[in-house]
């Protein structure tokens, strides 16, 4: 079966029939598997794992050892869907394989977690023993988005991820005379308002923001419902009112059309950039700024943080058990360990700077005076963050949210950079959309 292929069956959230023969095990006092097999994108979670899981042991790069059990990591990067194209092969093998092949945990994110959440794929969490209670203090926004369609519990998060407005100190005392983040607040309160300070930037020599694309998600994290609805495609009043803000704001010269992470964008992470803000949540400041690297802004702890003009969430990777695992106690004591302890997350906070899903850890790093975020000069922004988590909204995400985010910046960046009309680029848009999801109509 072809790789594309797999990845709609899964994406059509149609699929639970393809795993009803695997029975969905229920931890039992029995033995379990001498392999842990992990699945995912990048070192973010395994860093998180081997630091700070009580007894883990590194053996190389790609394992590692739990007691007697072997751990292996199969890290796929996300460039050009290799993860996912890979994950949903072995998924869709998986009852087939021999136990010790057999995929155990496996991350997901947002964008995507639908895709797999609403299959028989994943395990509700409460087959793993774990109760409603032991999960009471994490941001309800974190559950809501990995909840299946028939209310089953099917992944469980570390990290919260609200964002805020990052923006550089040095050229707002230049252009705002305040590099205080209450000072810059008002200067980016709302959108009009926040336009109006592009334009002063821009007079400034200094582009607001990197790119249109920083601030598409502060937009579609406050959409009116989801951006497809009975199979039909929307255009939310709040992604219509980035794409007429966006033309605005590239026509007055006051961002880019660049794509996220690409090199042009990556500028503004530098003095010579000229990038005045950013939008992002804790893993963005302190794992994506180049904050390692001398010269850069956050290397000179040059950055701030205040709420911006609008509340939103970006992100966040999932724990996920796999069906089928024959390491289901395995499996959720380490779902126990790095989402419910409070001092282990109260360890993740202090040594990775991540926001974790846990209040009473985070409303305690809050309240403390000697933490500080040296990417932010210092600052500790997590009350900030707090506030932020407990005003996620996820109730409206689809299972479409990762095609749409990336057609819709792929077809308007022509009518942002003049190559096409709104009505051309829309077009374009619907295009790449039913291309991608034929079920769809608009």
């Amino acid at each position: 079966m072809k790789k594309n292929v797999i990845s709609a069956i899964l994406a059509s959230a149609m699929v639970a029939s393809l795993a009803a023969s695997a029975a969905v095990p229920v931890v039992a006092e029995e033995a379990e598997g001498s392999v842990l097999n992990i699945y995912c994108w990048n070192e973010e979670f395994k860093s998180r794992l081997t630091d700070h899981y009580p007894g883990y042991e590194v053996v190389d790069g790609t394992h590692g050892k739990i007691g007697d059990v072997d751990v292996v990591w199969n890290i796929t990067p996300n460039e050009n869907n290799a993860y996912q194209n890979n994950l949903d092969e072995n998924l869709l093998a998986q009852a087939d394989k021999a136990a010790d092949e057999k995929i155990d945990m496996f991350l997901i994110e947002s964008d995507y977690a639908l895709k797999y959440v609403d299959t028989d794929f994943t395990m509700p969490i409460a087959d793993l023993g774990i109760t409603d209670e032991e999960l009471a203090d994490q941001y309800q926004y974190t559950k809501d988005i990995v909840t299946d369609s028939n209310g089953n519990l099917k992944g469980v998060s570390w990290q919260g991820c609200p964002g805020v407005l990052i923006y550089n100190r040095d050229i707002a005392a230049e252009v705002l005379g305040s590099d205080d983040p209450a000072d810059v607040q008002a200067a980016v309160a709302d959108w009009a308002t926040f336009n109006e300070t592009a334009a002063k930037m821009a007079e400034a020599g200094y582009f607001m923001t990197s790119s249109v694309n920083d601030t598409y998600r502060v937009y579609s994290d406050n959409v009116a419902g989801p951006l497809v609805q009975d199979g039909k495609i929307i255009i939310d009043d709040q992604i219509k009112a980035w794409i007429d803000d966006s033309k605005a704001m590239v026509d007055a010269g006051e961002t880019n059309t660049y794509d996220l992470w690409s090199d042009d964008w990556s500028k503004g992470f530098y003095p010579e950039g000229k990038v005045f803000a950013y939008f992002g949540p804790a893993w963005f400041i302190d794992f994506c700024m180049a904050a390692d690297v001398e010269g850069s802004v956050a290397n000179s702890g040059r950055w701030a943080a205040t709420e911006g003009p609008q509340g939103f969430c970006w992100g966040g990777t999932w724990i996920t058990a796999a069906t089928g695992t024959d390491n289901p106690t395995l499996v959720a004591d380490i779902i126990r360990q790095l989402t419910t302890n409070v001092d282990i997350m109260t360890d993740i906070v202090k040594a990775d700077n991540d926001f974790v899903n846990n209040k009473p850890a985070m409303e305690a790093m809050a309240a403390d005076e000697t933490y500080g975020d040296a990417v932010l000069g210092g600052q500790n922004a997590l009350a900030m963050f707090c506030n932020g988590a407990e005003k996620c909204d996820k109730s409206k995400i689809s299972a479409y949210d990762q095609g749409y985010t990336e057609s819709i910046q792929q077809a308007m960046k022509n009518y942002f950079d003049g190559n096409a009309t709104y009505e051309e680029a829309l077009d374009l848009f619907y295009k790449s959309m039913t291309e991608k999801y034929p079920e769809l109509t608009y």
